[in-house]
């Protein structure tokens, strides 16, 4: 596969057309997703930046930000195979520096249709999901261990006793030992959700002492600005990690606020009685929204517009 049709397709720039062309190849042999997922590695460590949070700010820089960002990526494919390799198998916080080295805070974010997955200083993963910004120090040099997140992620926190690992979020924080956990917290949207796969986590307030304990195959979420514990009710939404989204008996509402989050859409709905349909299904993130409408199509009766200018879909 030409690997700048791919660079496209990891861009989100590739026509319709290209990303048939590229997910067909995709499925054809195994061997073509590692090759694929190698490259996006690669491309993942160019976009370390946090992106602009006024929107004037991101609309004049937008352009400049993706141009950059796609001539360092073709700089770095000239190296040799062997870089490649090298640069994937390292760390994206580099260890080495952190006995001489003063804390310095980073940034990752992750463009809408991507993900990325990141290991931190103290060993601990961190899948990130599309539109996410996780900011972290290049050390855990205090008595806990300390990131931020817009957006939503999945981790897989490393046991330290002795120094607990705090999420925070311009909702709540969630501090735990070690433990699996998935927590979606997009600024600007209501929606407040952890569930817990493994250990035990808390759930408190910005500047809180005391919080809300969950167990295993618990999801705690806000509803009505008050904090809900109930048992996690799609297993399978973790799968957004390996780029499969899962809908389970939820609302079109529901669905249609995932759809704009996780492709950076406006999707207007302007025939009420779709939104009480209940929605079940999973979809390869790769195959664009346009693809999970189209299926969505053959149960439910609805037509759908597309204007790219706008970058708005029509629902009647």
């Amino acid at each position: 596969m030409n690997t700048e049709l791919l660079i496209k397709y990891i861009e989100g720039d590739a026509t319709d057309s290209e990303k048939v062309s590229v997910t067909n190849w995709l499925d054809a042999d195994p061997e073509n997703m590692k090759e694929y997922l190698a490259l996006r590695k690669l491309h993942d460590i160019t976009i370390w930046q946090t992106p602009p949070t006024a929107k004037s700010e991101q609309e004049t820089t937008s352009k400049d930000s993706r141009r950059s960002r796609k001539t360092i990526f073709s700089e770095v494919m000239k190296y040799a195979a062997i870089m490649v390799v090298a640069i994937i198998v390292s760390r994206y916080v580099f260890p080495e520096l952190n006995s001489t080295d003063k804390v310095a805070m980073q940034s990752l974010y992750v463009p809408a249709g991507q993900r990325a997955e990141i290991k931190l200083e103290d060993g601990t993963k961190v899948w990130l999901n599309a539109n996410t910004t996780l900011t972290f120090p290049n050390q855990f040099s205090g008595k806990t261990r300390e990131v931020s997140i817009n957006g939503e992620g999945y981790f897989e926190v490393v046991t330290n006793k002795l120094k607990p690992f705090i999420v925070k979020t311009d909702k709540y924080n969630i501090k735990v030992w070690g433990t699996k956990f998935n927590v979606m917290a997009y600024s600007g949207n209501e929606k407040f959700e952890t569930a817990l796969l493994e250990g035990s986590v808390e759930v408190l307030k910005p500047g809180g002492s005391k919080g809300t304990l969950i167990q295993p195959n618990q999801r705690i979420f806000q509803e009505k600005e008050e904090l809900t514990v109930a048992p996690i009710t799609d297993l399978n939404h973790q799968l957004w990690k390996e780029g499969i989204i899962s809908f389970q008996d939820e609302s079109f509402t529901d669905l249609v606020n995932k759809l704009q989050l996780y492709f950076d859409m406006k999707i207007e709905v302007k025939n009420d009685k779709i939104l009480t349909y209940q929605c079940t299904g999973k979809f390869r993130t790769k195959d664009g929204v346009e693809h999970i409408l189209k299926v969505l199509q053959l149960r439910n009766k609805f037509s759908y517009t597309i204007d790219e200018k706008t970058n708005t879909i029509t629902i009647e």
